[in-house]
């Protein structure tokens, strides 16, 4: 049940610590925060609070952009001005206890959870309610941060050991960590539907309970972060990349998505072809026009590239099918209830916010121009049939793409496009200066 603003406040005030815990997600969707006194919590919930801008300033490891207009040493990093969701309230049950929120800059074109609030309003204005899950695959190590830092992220322990999807004995050899998160996680209010282990060492996937879309990528950027907490108290460091190893399949963060009208599932229609309604075929039509046009949403880093390749469980094409999970879209028109689309492009690197508004904002553009899904279904290997095209081959294909494209520009805002290709832009050149592993086994004595 959803607690009123005040009593919020009321058990903000009777907890017994005196901190508040706040984060923000970068353009990465990595979880930036602070812990502020209680009373600085409720002297800023009507005006916001200042957040260093840097946060849309920087990469992952904190390496400030030298190609971005938003800010940088040209600006001075100033203040922006941050605003808590008081409906994000949440208690940190592996730290005791602590109030808990999420915020954003309300309107600022950089600020992801701003432009998924953006494309979220416009679905309610056409009349629609966006619900959203989102589910995640990722390797589970026994390592802590010092020791993998300093054997400089080489040959990480896995949690257990050969390739056992569905495994009741694996998840029963590590029963604390594998209960906590699923319990802890509810504890959270990131409900899990279901958790098991997938194929390969030391990996699990978590599918999180439906939601409307931004509590839905509220829980999902919630989920990765949690994890991540909840395993140093086990010993266990997960990962997120959506490749971990070029031998073992990828991680993936799959997106299943429907729109509902009064309560009634509007892509469901029983009468008819597969009880997909006309509304679903264009809202599905959208999602494979844009699909090539905004990869890097679904895609985000130079790793992503690693995972979509052919017969690794990860598409390639630009496809759609029934229940084909080898088609980059997979679409499950089952019951009035149930009737969803499964984008799964996305790797569990994906920043859930941008991948969610791309997605519905993909589909809405079909619903409002009226598309029609001329593209048949694939009814075989998704991988074989490159009739409607493929998706771009890496990053910097990817993103020159979508800076340039048109729908891009229209669907997400020009200004947004504009600072998050620049960001793709230097994450593609950082990893060009690198000289790798890979070089040097290859180049170093031979030639």
């Amino acid at each position: 049940m959803q607690l009123t603003k005040e009593e919020i406040i009321a058990k903000v005030k009777s907890f017994g610590g005196n901190k508040v815990k706040l984060a923000v997600t970068d353009i990465d969707g990595i979880l930036r925060g602070k812990v502020i006194h209680v009373d600085k919590f409720l002297s800023v919930l009507e005006g916001g609070f200042g957040f260093c801008s840097v946060i849309f300033g920087w990469d992952s490891a904190d390496a400030s952009y030298d190609n971005t207009d938003y800010t940088g040493w040209h600006t001075g990093y100033p203040d922006a001005n941050a605003k808590i969701d008081l409906n994000t309230f949440r208690e940190v049950p592996w730290d005791e206890e602590i109030p808990f929120f999420l915020a954003d800059f309300d309107g600022l074109h950089v600020c992801p959870r701003s432009l998924l609030k953006k494309v979220r309003q416009k679905s309610l204005d056409m009349g629609f309610s966006p619900i959203f899950a989102q589910e995640f695959e990722w390797f589970n190590f026994e390592e802590n941060s010092n020791d993998l830092n300093d054997a400089d992220f080489q040959s990480p322990n896995p949690m257990t050991r050969g390739m056992f999807g569905y495994s009741i004995l694996r998840s029963t050899q590590r029963k604390e960590f594998f209960n906590d998160l699923f319990d802890l996680m509810e504890d959270f209010r990131v409900t899990i539907e279901g958790l098991h282990t997938e194929t390969g060492p030391g990996v699990y996937e978590a599918a999180i309970l439906y939601q409307d879309i931004l509590e839905a990528a509220d829980r999902a950027v919630l989920f990765k972060a949690s994890a991540k907490e909840i395993g140093h108290h086990h010993g266990v460091i997960p990962t997120f990349m959506a490749k971990f190893n070029e031998k073992l399949p990828g991680c993936s963060g799959h997106i299943h998505q429907s729109l509902w009208k009064d309560g009634v599932n509007v892509f469901f229609d029983e009468k008819a072809k597969n009880k997909m309604s006309s509304t679903m075929e264009s809202y599905l039509a959208g999602l494979l026009l844009g699909l090539p046009e905004i990869l890097p949403m679904y895609a985000p880093t130079m790793n992503s590239y690693k995972r979509l390749v052919e017969g690794m469980w990860a598409p390639t094409t630009v496809t759609w099918g029934i229940d084909n999970r080898t088609t980059a879209i997979r679409v499950l028109p089952g019951s009035n209830k149930s009737t969803r689309i499964e984008m799964r492009v996305p790797g569990s690197d994906a920043n859930p916010y941008l991948a969610q508004a791309a997605s519905l904002a993909c589909g809405l553009y079909g619903i409002e121009n009226n598309l029609k899904l001329t593209r048949a279904p694939c009814t075989g290997n998704g991988y074989a049939d490159k009739s409607n095209g493929v998706l771009p081959a890496n990053l910097w294909e990817a993103n020159e793409r979508m800076r340039n494209s048109k729908l891009a520009n229209e669907i997400l805002g020009e200004e947004f496009v504009k600072h998050f290709s620049q960001t793709r832009e230097w994450e593609w050149k950082e990893a060009a200066k690198v000289v790798t592993d890979w070089e040097l086994k290859r180049y170093f004595e031979i030639i």
